[in-house]
């Protein structure tokens, strides 16, 4: 079946447009998660899927004052506001023609990862905040970050096997390094269970020294900036691919920045409004360690992309 092209350019950069959508709203709303954490509003809304007993939307409640009720609630508004744009990268998928799977799939997750978090949110609210499931809520949130940029990518590289654009040990390196970085985040969820900020004050905290997390957490971080200046240090050996060094190069600037405010952040004795910069400043880097990882990897070229490729060049492909 053919697609006029009137129809077909305007829903390659519609596809585009939800993809990044889908990044930042992913990234956003853990965010406003960590909003709803430093406010103390976990429990603005004490039920779910309703906010409170016999109602959707925020009510009067001798028990929960009107602030944290609409924090809490605009942060379920935004799930439901992720999820539409999710099911448009889905009808977006499933009509362009002709149909790419890789692309469908991607979608899909992004639709399916809105489903899962919202049934993970409610057990946090059902389980009173309790730190394990805050922290696989933000850990999921970052997974489906990661599989926006993946889906980003998709939208302007073709169906092909992917090709190493580096040698293999490298991207084994850069396996390993997305292992630390998972790491990395889940130490910090367990710093902010043992800190200050528990979204409310009745909620029980994870009983270990947040000294003695913050140590764990800076150690890792550490080894995620040493495997990184060694991978720094091969691709210039192996590559000088502008694209893959300037996204290698916003990597760097991203993790040093986001060590810098952590450090801030524990000196200052932990403020509220460092904590939501610092959540946000763990999106970025999770986007810029997924768009390095792309960069690394081609599968050749997409029949009427509006974006442009890898690069400009040829790249050099290396296989061993």
């Amino acid at each position: 079946m053919s697609v006029p092209p009137w129809f077909t350019g305007p829903l390659i950069k519609f596809q585009r447009a939800t993809a990044i959508a889908a990044v930042i709203g992913q990234a956003g709303i853990a965010v406003t998660g960590s909003i709803v954490r430093v406010t103390g509003s976990g429990l603005g809304c004490p039920t779910w899927p309703e906010c409170v007993e016999g109602s959707l939307t925020p009510v009067a409640h001798p028990e929960v004052g009107p602030l944290h009720q609409w924090v809490e609630f605009g942060n379920r508004t935004l799930t439901g506001l992720i999820g539409v744009i999710a099911g448009l990268c889905l009808l977006a998928a499933w009509f362009h023609l002709p149909r790419r799977r890789r692309v469908v799939v991607l979608s899909l997750v992004q639709l399916g990862g809105v489903a899962l978090q919202a049934v993970i949110g409610g057990i946090t609210v059902l389980t009173g905040l309790l730190w394990w499931t805050v922290s696989v809520h933000f850990i999921v949130s970052m997974g489906l970050v990661w599989m926006a940029v993946l889906l980003v990518r998709a939208l302007s590289e073709g169906d092909e096997p992917a090709t190493p654009l580096l040698p293999r040990p490298l991207l084994a390196l850069q396996k390993v390094q997305a292992g630390v970085l998972l790491l990395l985040l889940l130490a910090g969820t367990f710093v902010t269970a043992a800190g200050p900020h528990a979204g409310d004050a009745s909620t029980p905290r994870l009983q270990v020294s947040v000294e003695t997390l913050s140590q764990v957490h800076a150690d890792l971080l550490f080894l995620f900036l040493g495997m990184l200046t060694a991978l720094g240090f091969a691709v210039r050996a192996h590559t000088n691919d502008p694209v893959l060094w300037r996204r290698y190069l916003i990597l760097v600037g991203v993790v040093l920045a986001q060590g810098a405010l952590g450090m801030v952040q524990y000196w200052t004795g932990v403020p509220e409004v460092l904590v939501s910069v610092h959540v946000l400043g763990a999106g970025t880097v999770v986007v810029a360690t997924a768009a390095f990882w792309v960069a690394t990897r081609t599968r050749g070229e997409t029949r009427g992309a509006s974006a442009p490729q890898h690069g400009t060049e040829a790249p050099r492909v290396l296989v061993n």
